[in-house]
């Protein structure tokens, strides 16, 4: 095969039209990876093989005879096993959720398919996604191509791990408090969650709605922000199943036209402290943009406490509630990941009604404040966590040390609806990948890709993880 596992998706469209490869080649050498790399890495809950490669042989005809081919023909991509995909188990992480195979393709899979990309299998997550850390009592866990010793992150760990080790050339994750961007940033490549709307969650479990709607998004996740934006173009668009899905225009930008963008380097007491290292590489990204004649300024965003508290309301009291009930009964099959999370998540008072419908109005009113001070910085950088991954099972959410406070910078943005991408700049003393969250107002994620591509380009070409195997 001429090219790399690391190639890009576009490297990969280019070649397979100009014939300089085969889908067949491709696919064969992805599956040999996986192979390789799954004992180590337990990236995969399902593999495809069969299918990928009859999908492959098909691919390869249609190249040959000169058929229109779609943006991502021949490009093996995976999605995480809590997005519907037919013929294949989704459990979500959970013994409860084994025998789940669902009949129909999520819309965003079908579109994938349309835009000709080959599914190789799905990937790792925590029990019902509600950790950092992708590990559980169905698969076990997924580690971090850079350190076996750590985690990949949660709960888009196995996706993020599987693209990182060139397993899959790009996929799709899903995002309640940092889910994909935080394992993006603990394995070194890109991710975005976008506006809630733009990507549909049709099929996606838990199922996003009513309360839930601003919190939770599925979204691209991939090496190159280019590839991320190729993903995101595919999946995007309205959908009758998605409530907040909304016919908005893509829209395209020139780096050289957002030269003097304003862009806030965000600064919040509600957030709690980076480690130095995390802090060194926002400063890196933020003189890389101001090389490229971008505006950087100190922003300072308020009520941001509010938000965080907000956000636990929802992804920690309100889920927290319904999947105890959902779980009752079962309590020995659960994994100890999800027992901590419930075990917090409900240790409050039970929620009454007047609190629910206050929270409601209060999410929509910050959020409006929260845009009002956006006004003239329409972008700000951020780091994505308090510092690079964790060793196996050190998360938790114990109040001081564990989620609630070193996952803040991504958190709030699940509670107002704003797309934030990860775009990779450094890595750690100890060889740890460290991301910078490119933060934008909602439908406004093409601008936020443009930006972190910029902060891409100008950081150079992307370094792989040490080899796992020869």
């Amino acid at each position: 095969m001429h090219s790399s596992p690391y190639s890009t998706i576009r490297q990969i469209g280019e070649s397979i039209r100009t014939k300089t490869v085969s889908p067949i080649e491709i696919v064969a050498a992805h599956l040999q990876r996986i192979e390789k790399s799954q004992p180590q890495l337990n990236a995969f809950v399902h593999l495809d093989a069969e299918a990928a490669r009859r999908q492959a042989r098909g691919a390869a005809v249609a190249v040959e005879r000169g058929d229109h081919l779609g943006p991502l023909h021949g490009v093996p991509l995976t999605i995480k096993s809590c997005i519907d995909v037919a013929g294949w188990p989704c459990p979500a992480g959970s013994l409860l959720r084994k025998d789940y195979v669902p009949t129909h393709d999520a819309p965003l899979v079908s579109r994938l398919r349309s835009a000709g990309a080959i599914l190789l299998g799905n990937t790792n997550t925590p029990e019902f996604l509600m950790a950092y850390e992708s590990d559980n009592l169905l698969i076990g866990k997924t580690s971090n191509p850079w350190n076996l010793a750590y985690s990949a992150g949660g709960s888009s760990g196995g996706e993020a791990a599987a693209i990182t080790a060139g397993c899959s050339a790009g996929g799709v994750g899903s995002d309640g408090g940092g889910s994909i961007r935080v394992p993006a940033h603990f394995c070194g490549i890109c991710g975005l969650k976008p506006t809630p709307g733009r990507i549909p969650a049709t099929g996606h479990f838990p199922p996003g709605a009513g309360a839930f709607s601003w919190i939770g998004v599925v979204g691209p996740i991939a090496r190159a922000i280019a590839d991320v934006r190729l993903l995101f173009e595919a999946m995007s668009g309205p959908d009758a199943g998605d409530a907040l899905s909304a016919p908005v225009p893509s829209r395209n930008y020139d780096e050289k036209s957002l030269r003097g963008l304003r862009i806030g380097i965000l600064e919040s007491d509600a957030l709690g402290n980076a480690t130095a290292e995390t802090r060194s590489a926002i400063d890196r990204a933020a003189n890389l943009l101001a090389e490229k004649n971008f505006i950087l300024e100190p922003f300072c965003l308020p009520r941001l406490d509010r938000a965080l508290e907000l956000w636990w309301f929802f992804f920690g009291r309100i889920i927290g509630h319904l999947l105890r009930e959902n779980v009752s009964g079962h309590e020995s099959e659960i994994s100890p990941i999800l027992r901590d999370y419930l075990s917090h998540a409900n240790s409050g008072n039970p929620i009454t009604l007047p609190q629910f419908l206050k929270a409601c109005t209060d999410r929509d009113l910050l959020r409006a404040e929260i845009l009002h001070h956006m006004r003239e910085v329409p972008i700000l950088l951020s780091p994505v966590s308090a510092g690079p991954a964790f060793r196996h099972g050190e998360g938790n959410y114990a109040l001081g040390t564990g989620y609630r406070d070193t996952m803040r910078f991504s958190q709030w943005l699940n509670l107002t609806g704003f797309p934030g991408a990860t775009v990779p700049v450094a890595l750690s003393n100890e060889g740890l990948p460290i991301g910078v969250q490119v933060i934008g107002r909602p439908f406004e994620d093409e601008l936020v890709l443009s930006v972190a591509e910029a902060i891409e380009t100008a950081r150079g070409p992307w370094n792989p993880p040490p080899p796992l195997f020869s």
